[in-house]
C-alpha cells in the first residue's frame, strides 16, 4: 500500500518519493513486522493456551522434551501473519517475483495449517500423509517454476559459485529442478524445527542473506559488477525477506529457550518454501545449499539414518536423527546445541556472501 498508494502522491508532494526505494520499504518492513509479531504474539499465545492447542511430543525422543508437552503451537500463524500484513503495506504487488514467492508461501502455509490441525485438534499423530504432502508441495513448486519460465521471470540456466557464467541451460527441465529446490527447502526446515529457537535462528540468517542477494541481483550495475545474473524486479524480494526477518525476531522473543510457543508445520513448511523460492528467483539454487547449510545437514542426517537402518540391518549412524537430537543424546544441553547451530548458520551465510567476489 505504501508503494501503490503513497508513491503516486510524490508528483504533488516530494516527500512521498522515498516510498519508491526498496531500501526505505525494507527498513519499514523489518521494524513493522517485528513490532506486529511481538505485540500479536503475546495475545496469540494466550489464545492458544485457552484453546489448549498444545504440541504433542514424540515418546521416543529425548526424555527432556516430555516436559514440553502441551506447549502452545501454531506459532507460524503469527510469524507469517505478521509478514503478510507487512507485505500488504510495504510490498510491490506489480512485480512477478514478489507474487510468485507469496503464492508458494501461502500454499505451504495452508498445507502446514492442515497438517497441524489434524495433529493437534484431530489427534492424528501422522497429520497429512507424506505422500499427500509431497503431492501438494510439488504441485505448488511446479506451478511456481512454470510461471517463472513461462513469463520469463528468470532464465533456465544454472549458475554455481566460483564460476562467472552459467554451466548449462536446462530449458523446460528447469521447472522440475526449481520445484525440487523449493520442496527440499521446505522439508529441510521442517526437520530442523525440533528445539526451542533452533529453526528460527537459521531462518532469520538465511532470509537476511537471500534478501541481500535479491537486492544485488535486481540491481543492474551491482549484478554486472559481481558477475551474477540480473533478474528484473527481483530486488523487491528484499522487502519480503525483511518482513520474514522482523517476524522471525518477534517470534524468537517467545520461542527462545524455554519456548512459550512452537512454530508448528504451518510455520516451518511455509518459511522453508519461501526461502527456497527466493533462492530460485535469485538464481542461487546451488549457493542456497551453503546459505541454508544447517537445514541441509539436518535433512542429510535423516536420509543417512534411514538409509543405514534399512541397508545395514537396523544399524544406526547417529543416536537419533535429525542431527540436533544426536547431540542432545550425547550430553549437550539444549541451549548449547541451539546456539552452536546458530553460529554454524552464520558462518555458512558469511562464506556464501564471500563467494560473490570469487567469480
Amino acid at each position: 500500500m505504501l508503494y501503490h498508494w503513497l508513491y503516486p502522491l510524490s508528483q504533488q508532494f516530494q516527500l512521498f518519493n522515498v516510498f519508491k526505494y526498496i531500501t526505505t520499504r525494507t527498513f519499514i518492513a523489518f521494524i513493522l513486522s517485528m513490532i506486529i509479531s511481538i505485540v500479536w504474539g503475546k495475545r496469540f499465545i494466550a489464545l492458544m493456551k485457552v484453546k489448549q492447542f498444545g504440541q504433542a511430543i514424540r515418546e521416543d525422543g529425548p526424555q527432556t522434551h516430555l516436559k514440553k508437552k502441551g506447549t502452545p503451537t501454531f506459532g507460524g500463524v503469527f510469524i507469517l501473519g505478521s509478514a503478510f500484513i507487512t507485505c500488504l503495506i510495504c510490498g510491490n504487488f506489480a512485480t512477478l517475483p514478489f507474487l510468485i514467492a507469496l503464492m508458494v508461501t501461502i500454499s505451504y502455509f495452508f498445507l502446514g495449517g492442515v497438517d497441524d490441525y489434524l495433529k493437534v485438534l484431530k489427534k492424528n499423530p501422522k497429520g497429512v500423509s507424506a505422500r499427500q504432502k509431497l503431492v501438494w508441495q510439488f504441485a505448488t513448486g511446479l506451478l511456481a517454476g512454470f510461471l517463472m519460465v513461462k513469463y520469463n521471470v528468470i532464465d533456465t540456466k544454472l549458475y554455481v559459485p566460483f564460476i562467472k557464467g552459467s554451466i548449462i541451460d536446462l530449458g523446460w527441465f528447469y521447472i522440475p529442478f526449481a520445484a525440487f529446490v523449493i520442496v527440499g527447502s521446505s522439508n529441510a526446515l521442517n526437520l530442523t524445527d525440533g528445539l526451542d529457537g533452533l529453526a528460527i535462528g537459521p531462518t532469520i540468517i538465511s532470509a537476511a542473506t537471500l534478501g541481500l542477494l535479491a537486492y544485488l541481483s535486481g540491481h543492474v550495475e551491482l549484478a554486472n559488477y559481481l558477475f551474477i545474473p540480473y533478474v528484473h524486479d527481483v530486488g523487491e524480494l528484499l522487502v519480503l525477506a525483511a518482513a520474514l526477518v522482523g517476524a522471525g525476531v518477534g517470534f524468537l522473543w517467545y520461542n527462545t529457550y524455554p519456548a512459550e510457543i512452537f512454530m508448528g508445520d504451518v510455520g516451518s513448511l511455509s518459511l522453508g518454501g519461501c526461502l527456497g523460492t527466493i533462492a530460485v528467483l535469485t538464481k542461487n539454487e546451488f549457493l542456497f545449499v551453503l546459505i541454508g547449510g544447517v537445514f541441509v545437514i539436518e535433512a542429510v542426517s535423516v536420509i543417512l539414518q534411514v538409509g543405514s537402518f534399512k541397508l545395514r540391518g537396523g544399524k544406526r549412524i547417529f543416536k537419533m536423527a535429525p542431527l540436533h537430537h544426536h547431540f542432545e543424546l550425547t550430553g549437550w544441553p539444549e541451549t548449547k546445541v541451539i546456539v552452536r547451530f546458530w553460529i554454524i548458520s552464520l558462518l555458512f551465510a558469511i562464506l556464501a556472501l564471500a563467494t560473490l567476489k570469487l567469480r
